[in-house]
């Protein structure tokens, strides 16, 4: 098992990332890919997904967001690109706080998730969620470059409006989809807008398109 790819970002895309390590490129399909920039040095742990038609390397900030990962493809009906786009649309801390108090309703916030899949969640994973760390879940993609590489500062990653972003391409939607939906956002009124509020109006936007 590849536990964690070390290298330089050689191209980034709407799925991921490709890590140069000393000449080969891994590529690392990621929740957050645009966090990242060209020539950045990064370290990233990596969970190696392999079916019969299928093998491709995921990436995340910290063990505890990939074991994260791994509980959820535990879940009946999400898979890994379902995975990716709920560690997308909610930091880890949120979700498995959530899960432990048996939130449904901030579950079912998250794009893609309805009320038979929280409650599936909470049932399949809340006892296995007592062993995360609470701060190796809350570590930030902002973190991953080495110190004093270049890159989007923490606030900048943070922002519910790139936050909006990451989680939309992490559902499927392409780049200049995304740009155009963000930049009718941001033309409303929506200073203090949460990330699941934006998430909500930009995927109302973009299923009148």
């Amino acid at each position: 098992m590849i536990d964690f790819v070390c290298g330089t970002v050689d191209h980034v895309d709407e799925q991921g990332v490709v890590v140069d390590t000393g000449g080969v490129g891994y590529r690392v399909l990621t929740a957050n890919p645009y966090r990242f920039r060209v020539g950045q040095r990064v370290r990233v742990y990596t969970y190696h997904y392999i079916r019969d038609d299928q093998q491709a390397l995921y990436g995340f900030a910290s063990r505890d967001e990939r074991e994260l990962f791994a509980l959820l493809l535990q879940v009946s009906g999400v898979g890994p690109k379902g995975a990716l786009a709920v560690l997308a649309a909610a930091t880890p801390e949120r979700l498995v706080a959530a899960i432990q108090r048996e939130d449904e309703q901030y579950l079912t916030r998250i794009p893609g998730i309805g009320p038979k899949t929280a409650r599936r969640m909470i049932l399949d994973l809340k006892d296995k969620l007592r062993g995360l760390s609470k701060a190796a879940a809350t570590e930030e993609a902002a973190l991953w470059p080495d110190e004093g590489e270049a890159g989007a500062s923490a606030e900048e990653a943070s922002s519910p409006l790139e936050e909006t972003r990451q989680a939309l391409l992490a559902l499927g939607y392409h780049e200049h989809e995304v740009r155009e939906v963000l930049k009718a956002l941001r033309a409303e009124s929506v200073e203090g807008a949460t990330t699941e509020r934006l998430v909500r109006h930009a995927l109302r936007k973009l299923a009148r398109v």
